[in-house]
C-alpha cells in the first residue's frame, strides 16, 4: 500500500496495491565504474474502486478524436539497463504504461508527459541522456498509445494525467526517490503538464514546456478541424492560457524558432500570460516541432538541467561548476547528441 509523503488529493483518492518481480540487467555504468542497477517492472492495482469516469466534454465527439490523437501501438518492450517500468490502472478498466530512466534517488526527476505519436521506446536513447545531466526521467503514455490501454480521449486525458501523476509520486516515495518533482509536457503533452502543475501546484517545484501551446482552437484548425465552428470556444477545449496564468512554479518553456505546427507566437504567448514569476523562455535557432534535440545538442539537456537546478535551489557554486566543467572538457565525446 502506498504510505509515502506524497498524499493524494481527495477527489483521487486511492490506495495502492504494489505487486512486482525482479530482474537484474547488467548496466554499464557512465561513470567509469560498471554498476549492477535493479530493474523492476511494476504493476500498480488499485485495492479500492477506480476513480470516477470523466464526464463527457464537447471536445468528446469521433471527428474531433480522429483528428486530435494519432495513437501509435506496440508490443510492451524490455526496458534498457537501469530503466523501470511502472503501469497505472485509471478509470474504465485502461492502464498507462509510464518507464523511469533512473540516475539516482536523490536525484531530481522529470515527469514528461510526450507529444502525439510518440510512444515510451521513443525515448529509449533520450532517457540516458538526461542521466547524464544527473536527472532521473520518467516517461507516460495515453490510453491507447503503447502497450497502454484503452483508447484516447479529449475527456479522460487530463484526468488520466492527474492520476498517473499521483500515483508516480506515491511510487516515487515508496521507493525512496527525494530529489525534487517536475513536470514536463511536450507538444500535446503540454495540455496534461499544463493541467498538472496547475491541480497540484504543492507538489513539484516547476514546469517544462517544450513545442507546447497556448490556445488549443488555431492548433486544431492546423490540424484540420474548425473548433469555433462547432461552437466549442477556447475555455471548452484544454484552456493552456487560462490555466498557465495561475501557475506560480518557476516555468521553463522551450521552442523551435521554425515550429510549423505550433508556431513560436502561442509559446510567447504562454510566456507572456504564465503566472510564475521566475519564468523562463529559450528558443531553439533553427529548429522546427520535432528538431529541438537534433539541433540543439548536448545544449538541450545541458539547459535543462540549469533550470532544474536553479527551481530546486541545488545550483553548484562557482567551484563545483569549475570541477564539472573540467570534467566535461576531459571527455569530449561523452556529451554528443544521439
Amino acid at each position: 500500500m502506498y504510505s509515502g509523503s506524497h498524499n493524494p488529493a481527495p477527489v483521487w483518492t486511492q490506495a495502492l496495491r504494489l505487486s512486482f518481480c525482479v530482474r537484474w540487467l547488467a548496466h554499464a555504468g557512465l561513470a567509469a565504474a560498471t554498476l549492477a542497477l535493479l530493474t523492476v517492472v511494476c504493476q500498480a492495482e488499485l485495492s479500492t474502486s477506480i476513480p470516477t469516469p470523466a464526464m463527457p466534454t464537447p471536445m468528446d465527439r469521433p471527428e474531433i478524436t480522429h483528428f486530435l490523437f494519432h495513437p501509435v501501438k506496440v508490443a510492451r518492450t524490455l526496458p534498457p539497463a537501469g530503466a523501470i517500468d511502472i503501469e497505472v490502472p485509471v478509470a474504465g478498466e485502461a492502464t498507462i504504461a509510464c518507464r523511469l530512466y533512473s540516475h539516482a534517488p536523490t536525484a531530481p526527476t522529470l515527469i514528461l508527459f510526450h507529444g502525439n505519436g510518440e510512444i515510451i521506446p521513443h525515448y529509449d536513447e533520450i532517457g540516458p541522456m538526461y542521466g547524464r545531466e544527473n536527472l532521473n526521467f520518467l516517461v507516460t503514455e495515453y490510453r491507447g498509445y503503447g502497450w497502454s490501454t484503452g483508447s484516447p480521449s479529449a475527456g479522460t486525458m487530463l484526468p488520466d494525467s492527474n492520476v498517473v501523476f499521483l500515483a508516480l509520486t506515491e511510487w516515487l516515495a515508496n521507493h525512496g526517490y527525494t530529489g525534487a518533482l517536475f513536470v514536463m509536457g511536450r507538444s500535446l503533452g503540454s495540455a496534461c503538464a499544463i493541467d498538472v502543475a496547475y491541480t497540484h501546484q504543492q507538489a513539484i517545484s516547476g514546469l517544462i514546456i517544450e513545442s507546447g501551446f497556448a490556445k488549443t482552437l488555431p492548433l486544431a484548425k492546423v490540424l484540420g478541424i474548425d473548433l469555433a465552428q462547432m461552437g466549442i470556444s477556447e475555455e471548452q477545449t484544454f484552456d493552456n492560457i487560462g490555466k498557465i496564468a495561475k501557475i506560480t512554479k518557476p516555468t521553463f518553456i522551450l521552442h523551435g524558432q521554425y515550429d510549423q505546427l505550433i508556431p513560436l507566437w502561442q509559446a510567447e504567448t504562454l510566456q507572456a500570460e504564465s503566472g510564475a514569476k521566475s519564468k523562463e523562455m529559450q528558443i531553439v535557432p533553427r529548429a522546427d516541432h520535432n528538431t529541438l534535440i537534433a539541433e540543439a545538442g548536448p545544449l538541450y539537456f545541458q539547459t535543462i538541467r540549469k533550470f532544474v537546478e536553479k527551481a530546486a535551489g541545488i545550483a553548484p557554486d562557482w567551484r563545483e561548476r569549475r570541477r564539472q566543467f573540467k570534467a566535461q572538457q576531459a571527455r569530449p565525446n561523452e556529451g554528443d547528441a544521439p
